[in-house]
C-alpha cells in the first residue's frame, strides 16, 4: 500500500506539477501526510514547502484547508494553481458576499482539492461549521513561526488554532516554515499541540545568496551605488525600520532613476494591495517595505535584498533576506550597519513594556545578530551556526572573499572605557569621543574635560575609527546606553576586568567604506546554466511571450513559467509536445494550454 501510494505521489508531481523527482525530504513528508501522519517541515524559502501539502491534498480524498496569514498573496496562489488545473480557491476578507458564497458552496459541493483561509476567518464559528460539514483531506498551517510569542513575527490568532487538533483529531496537520530556532520550534509544538509530529529539518543553506554587511557611511549613496552597479533593473527588496524613512528613501530612488514602491502599514490597504500587485507583476521594480512586507512573497526573481536598518533578530534577517533568490539564481543580500543601530535597537528593547523575561529574549536574540555583524569569520558559518548546522567557510560572503583584518584593541577599548569613567558616566556618544580625540568643543571646555587626563589620548584615530570601536564595545557588552538619562554611555560590570588589563580583546580593524567589486558571478554551490548565443535568443522570446501571455491572464509571469523552465525549454529546444514534456515544470495542464504556442516559438527560432 505504501509503495502504491508513494507512486501515486510521484506520478502527481510529474504529471500536474511537471517536476521529473522529489527533492530532499519532500518525498517523505508527502508520504508521511498522505498516510494521515502529522508534521513540522522546516525548509527555506525556495525549498519546495507548499508541494508537501499540495500534494497529498490530491492524494487524500476531501478538501485540503490551508491556513496562510498571507490574505494579499492568496489569489496569486490560487491562480498558480489553476495555471496546473487544481481545483483551489480562498475565503478571505477580500472577497465580496457573492464571491464567498459562491466558494462555501463549490467546497460543500467537493469541487475543491485546496481552500487557502487566513486564520482569523477559519476560527470564526461560521467557517468552522462550515468544515463540520465537508471532508477534509488535511490542515496544512503555513508561516507556523507566526505562533511563537518570542519569534520575529507573532500573530495572536495562531494561538488558537489548537482548535483544530481539538475538533478535528483524526485529519492529519503539516505545519510549515522557513526560520525557527530551537526555542521557536519548540513553541510551534507546544501551541499547535504536534507533540507526536515528526519532525523535518533541511539544510538552512542558501548557497546562491552573497551576505555583505557594511559600514555606515553615506547610506543613500551607498545604496544607490550598491544597486546601480549590481542589480541595474533587477527586482529587489530594501527593507527600513521606520515608515517615515521607507516613504523618503523610496522618493529618493525614484529621483535617481530606478524604479521604487512603497510599502508599510500605515498606508492605504488599497493602496499597498496595488503595490504589491505591481511588485509581483512588473519587471525590475524595488519595493522599499518596513517588516509588515514580505512573509511569504512568491516572486522568484528577487536579485537583491537590503537592509538599511539593523534587525532585530537573525531569525528575522534569514527569514528576509531570504526572499530573494527563490529561483535558485546568484542573489545579494547586503546590509549597511553602524553605531546608531546598535544604540536604536537596545532602546527599543529598554523602553518596550514587555516583561524583563521577553527584554532578555530580545537582548539574546539582538546579541547573536550583532555577533554576525562584526564576525571575523565567515558570516554563513556563523548564520547557519544559530539554527544549529554546522558548515565549513563559504567563499561566497563579504568576509570570505574580502576578510576582515582583527587587531588586538585591548589598549583602545580602555581608553575609551577610561574616557566614559572619567566624565562620569554622563554623558553620550558624540562628547566622549570629542574628549578622545581631543577636541576642544564649547561642551568640552563648559565641563572643563579639557582638563581631564584622557583628553586627547585618543587623538591618533578618526571619528569613524573611533565609532566602529565604540559600537564593537557595546555589542560585546563592555559599554551600556543609559536611555534613562538621554543616552548616556555607562559602564558595567564586565568593564571592570578590561580595565585591570585581565584579559584581552580583539577586534575588527575599521576599513573606509568602498565599493567591492564582484570576485565572481559564480557564487560557491550554485552552477549557472549557460546558453548558446541562439538559445539566448530563444529565452528572450520566451520571455517576451510568457509576459504578453501573463497580462492576457491577469497573472504575475511567474505564474505562467519559471525563469527556470524557460531556461531549460531554451537549452533543449523542443519542437513537440513529447519532446515539451520532459522539461522540468511543464506538467499535463501546462502542456495542454502552452504547448503548441511553445513549440512553434523554438521552430521559428530555429528558422530564423
Amino acid at each position: 500500500m505504501a509503495e502504491d501510494r508513494q507512486a501515486r505521489a510521484l506520478h502527481v508531481l510529474q504529471s500536474v506539477f511537471g517536476y521529473p523527482a522529489f527533492r530532499g525530504a519532500q518525498a517523505d513528508i508527502v508520504d508521511l501526510i498522505a498516510a494521515g501522519g502529522d508534521a513540522l517541515v522546516l525548509m527555506p524559502t525556495g525549498g519546495g514547502k507548499s508541494l508537501c501539502y499540495q500534494i497529498p491534498s490530491l492524494l487524500r480524498s476531501g478538501c485540503g484547508i490551508i491556513i496562510s496569514p498571507l490574505i494579499a498573496l492568496m489569489q496569486d496562489q490560487v491562480d498558480a494553481l489553476a495555471e496546473l488545473g487544481v481545483r483551489a480557491a480562498f475565503l478571505n476578507s477580500t472577497q465580496s458576499f457573492e464571491e464567498a458564497m459562491n466558494t462555501e458552496r463549490a467546497l460543500r459541493r467537493g469541487e475543491l482539492d485546496l481552500l487557502y483561509v487566513a486564520p482569523e476567518r477559519l476560527l470564526t464559528q461560521r467557517c468552522l461549521e462550515l468544515l463540520d460539514s465537508i471532508e477534509i483531506a488535511l490542515f496544512a498551517i503555513d508561516e507556523a513561526h507566526c505562533v511563537s510569542q518570542w519569534g520575529h513575527d507573532f500573530r495572536p490568532e495562531y494561538i488558537r488554532l489548537s482548535v483544530l487538533h481539538e475538533r478535528y483529531p483524526a485529519i492529519p496537520r503539516i505545519a510549515l516554515t522557513a526560520t525557527a530556532d530551537f526555542q521557536t520550534r519548540s513553541e510551534i509544538i507546544e501551541r499547535l499541540q504536534l507533540n507526536t509530529a515528526q519532525q523535518f529539518i533541511s539544510s538552512f543553506d542558501r548557497p546562491n545568496i552573497r551576505y555583505q554587511i557594511v559600514e555606515k557611511e553615506n547610506v543613500r549613496r551607498q545604496l544607490l551605488d550598491f544597486i546601480r552597479t549590481d542589480h541595474a533593473g533587477e527586482a529587489g527588496i530594501v527593507y527600513c525600520l521606520s515608515r517615515k524613512k521607507v516613504e523618503e528613501t523610496a522618493e529618493f530612488l525614484n529621483e535617481s532613476g530606478i524604479n521604487a514602491l512603497a510599502y508599510h502599514a500605515g498606508m492605504d490597504s488599497s493602496i499597498r494591495s496595488k503595490h504589491q500587485s505591481r511588485f509581483l507583476r512588473e519587471d525590475g521594480m524595488v519595493m522599499v517595505a518596513t517588516i509588515a512586507f514580505g512573509m511569504g512573497i512568491d516572486k522568484p526573481d528577487v536579485r537583491f535584498v537590503v537592509h538599511l536598518d539593523l534587525p532585530k533578530s537573525i531569525e528575522g534577517y534569514y527569514q528576509e533576506t531570504g526572499r530573494g533568490g527563490r529561483d535558485g539564481q546568484p542573489a545579494d543580500a547586503w546590509m549597511a550597519y553602524g553605531l546608531q543601530d546598535v544604540v536604536q535597537q537596545r532602546r527599543m528593547i529598554e523602553e518596550s513594556e514587555a516583561d524583563i523575561q521577553f527584554k532578555r529574549m530580545q537582548s539574546a536574540r539582538l546579541d547573536a545578530m550583532l555577533g554576525l555583524c562584526e564576525t571575523l569569520t565567515c558570516r554563513r558559518v556563523r548564520l547557519l551556526d544559530y539554527f544549529g548546522q554546522a558548515s565549513k567557510p563559504c567563499g561566497n560572503c563579504d568576509t570570505c572573499l574580502n576578510p576582515p583584518v582583527s587587531f588586538d584593541a585591548t589598549e583602545v577599548v580602555q581608553k575609551l572605557l577610561s574616557t566614559i569613567y572619567r566624565v562620569g558616566q554622563r554623558f553620550g556618544a558624540i562628547h566622549v569621543l570629542e574628549v578622545l580625540r581631543g577636541i576642544d568643543s564649547e561642551k568640552v571646555k563648559q565641563w572643563r574635560h579639557h582638563e581631564l587626563s584622557t583628553f586627547g589620548i585618543g587623538s591618533d584615530k578618526s571619528e569613524a575609527e573611533w565609532r566602529a570601536i565604540l559600537r564593537q564595545a557595546i555589542a560585546m557588552g563592555l559599554v551600556e546606553i543609559d536611555h534613562e538619562n538621554y543616552g548616556s554611555l555607562r559602564l558595567p560590570e564586565a568593564a571592570r576586568s578590561v580595565l585591570k588589563g585581565e584579559h584581552s580583546i580583539a577586534m575588527r580593524r575599521y576599513q573606509k567604506p568602498v565599493r567591492q567589486k564582484r570576485v565572481s558571478t559564480k557564487p560557491t554551490g550554485y552552477t549557472e546554466s549557460d546558453l548558446s548565443v541562439a538559445q539566448q535568443a530563444l529565452f528572450e522570446r520566451l520571455r517576451w511571450w510568457r509576459m504578453e501571455t501573463a497580462r492576457a491572464h491577469n497573472v504575475p509571469a511567474y505564474v505562467i513559467f519559471h525563469d527556470a523552465s524557460l531556461r531549460e525549454i531554451a537549452r533543449a529546444m523542443p519542437v513537440s509536445l513529447d519532446e515539451l514534456r520532459n522539461v522540468s515544470g511543464v506538467g499535463e495542464k501546462k502542456l495542454e494550454s502552452y504547448g503548441e504556442q511553445i513549440t512553434a516559438l523554438v521552430i521559428e527560432q530555429q528558422a530564423a
